[in-house]
């Protein structure tokens, strides 16, 4: 098994956040729920990070899962 994610897509993904809610973002790129976790890490040394809006709002999640800035997209796909 890799050490390295699947890029889910080279651009980041817009989603609109409520202020106080539990995000689970993916970081081994396999979810068909981009850009959050929908189990298919399991059998994989990934596993999702969760993070919680402080405020309601546009955040841009990254899709290639390279970002330095996790769980947002930091331009990294842009170099891929």
């Amino acid at each position: 098994m890799s050490d390295k994610p699947v890029i889910a897509q080279k651009s980041p993904i817009p989603v609109d956040v409520e202020e106080g809610k539990a995000y689970f973002w993916c970081t081994c790129g396999r979810s068909d729920k981009q850009p959050f976790c929908d189990g298919s890490h399991k059998d994989t040394s990934f596993t999702p990070m969760k993070w919680t809006a402080e405020k309601t709002g546009k955040k841009f999640f990254c899709g290639c899962k390279m970002t330095d800035g996790q769980p947002f997209c930091d331009g990294t796909h842009n170099g891929l």
